[in-house]
């Protein structure tokens, strides 16, 4: 998204890049209940859980970023084994068989925060829509919310916790002091508003699953949904000593989830571009994960999708082409193709990233490094019928794109060159024109959890 005037304020009298300190009245986010029907809600906006006791994990990312002051702050909260058994008095927390909820923070100058918890008794989530909460710390003699409160009362039974829906997002957390690989900060509290733009389709259509429909079997794993791929935020975040205050930030959410993170994997995000008229946001990745009923088999796939002057293109391995040249570190490359379109990716950052924690089979491992100030180029064609490229659709750069590279086994020594690739008969079935929120309307019953 461009052309957005957030302002920022700062405990430390912030200057912006021109050396004008910014002074301004402050701007207020506004709460609005969750409504029943969205116009950008996904499938799988709600919480998968099925209530087995097979191992499960499920993650959500929230990010704001503020241009004026080339910053961008990222909430990631998971919910792990949710179907074990909880700890009992005297027992040991063992990160690989006990219920657990996380709440780790990206801020500002690529630092970082994390709270967590052995257990999941004051998580909540919504079984069909985007809304979940924890809380850590409670007020004393006040129970914890167990779903959307309004946030004085939010507030007035939360000591450290949070709570985040497509529209409404506070909280405030306390650093454990267990982080040795991170710069760190002791408090981050925060309270803004969102008015989304983009799910994950064109406006005013239906909004689809990012892995398509068969993403409603529990047959990929980890599965990736992105809830909204670009929004608007308004509010505050006090990151240590520092105050931000937000007016129309660019804002993404995402989510993962099933039995732990790829093999290894890539990401790229940016709602943030440089001198540029209009609303864009891109989101690509790729990842190496294990083929469902085939033990140690596993498949390359990747995806490029972006949204621009209300339409969405995307670029899927069940539809076209989609390559990449990934280094360890500091380099990301992508090109894609359709009968009708094509894309061009080139990201780079200079900068060491942050290492973050991600759910593994052995609990919640620092396996993924992030960025928010990586440089991307991005170039959109329409293609010709002879297969040529034609009209220059959109050329957009950035100095704030966010990047990620991770791996739980098999670290990356060398670049990683590949080509999405997609066994039949899953491709041919991808392509079928299959809408299951039909179905579910219909006999609503069937409806799994988190669709």
């Amino acid at each position: 998204m461009a052309q957005l005037r957030p302002v920022v304020n700062s405990m430390e009298s912030m200057s912006i890049s021109n050396g004008a300190t910014v002074e301004t009245k402050p701007r207020k986010a506004e709460y609005l209940p969750m409504p029943a029907d969205r116009a950008t809600r996904t499938p799988h906006s709600g919480y998968h859980f099925d209530g087995t006791s097979r191992r499960f994990f499920e993650g959500w990312y929230f990010k704001v970023s503020i241009p004026e002051v080339k910053q961008s702050f990222a909430w990631m909260y998971t919910s792990e084994l949710p179907g074990s058994s909880e700890l009992t008095e005297g027992e040991v927390f063992d990160p690989s068989s006990t219920p657990s909820g996380a709440a780790q923070v990206m801020g500002a100058d690529e630092e970082y925060l994390l709270q967590d918890a052995p257990t999941l008794k004051n998580f909540w989530a919504a079984r069909h829509e985007l809304a979940l909460g924890n809380t850590y710390v409670s007020k004393n003699g006040v129970a914890p919310p167990k779903s959307e409160v309004d946030p004085k009362e939010f507030w007035d039974s939360v000591e450290e916790g949070y709570q985040v829906t497509p529209i409404w997002h506070q909280g405030c957390l306390r650093d454990n002091g267990s982080t040795d690989f991170a710069k760190t900060v002791g408090t981050v509290r925060w309270e803004y508003s969102t008015r989304p733009v983009y799910g994950w389709g064109s406006i005013g259509e239906r909004q689809l699953a990012t892995a398509g429909w068969l993403a409603v079997m529990p047959v990929f794993e980890p599965h990736w949904q992105i809830c909204m791929a670009g929004g608007l935020s308004t509010g505050w975040i006090e990151w240590g000593d520092r105050r931000f205050e937000f007016e129309d930030a660019p804002s993404y959410c995402e989510k993962n989830w099933g039995g732990a993170f790829p093999q290894k994997w890539f990401w790229m995000q940016c709602n943030v571009f440089d001198d540029f008229s209009g609303e864009v946001a891109l989101t690509a990745g790729g990842g190496r994960r294990g083929l469902p009923l085939l033990k140690d088999t596993f498949e390359d796939v990747a995806l490029v999708a972006v949204h621009f002057e209300g339409k969405f293109y995307e670029f899927v391995p069940w539809e076209g082409k989609v390559e990449w040249d990934i280094a360890p570190w500091g380099s990301w490359k992508m090109t894609a193709q359709t009968k009708t379109h094509e894309v061009k990716l080139e990201a780079s950052t200079d900068t060491p990233g942050c290492l973050l924690r991600a759910p593994t089979v052995e609990g919640f491992k620092p396996i993924c490094t992030d960025s928010f100030a990586g440089n991307l180029k991005l170039q959109l064609w329409e293609r010709n019928a002879n297969g040529s490229l034609g009209k220059v659709l959109l050329e957009a750069t950035s100095s704030m794109c966010a990047l990620e590279t991770g791996g739980s086994r098999d670290p990356w020594k060398e670049s990683w060159t590949g080509k999405a690739t997609m066994r039949q008969p899953l491709k041919t079935l991808l392509q079928l024109p299959i809408n299951p929120e039909k179905f579910y309307n219909w006999v609503p019953g069937f409806k799994p959890p988190g669709f």
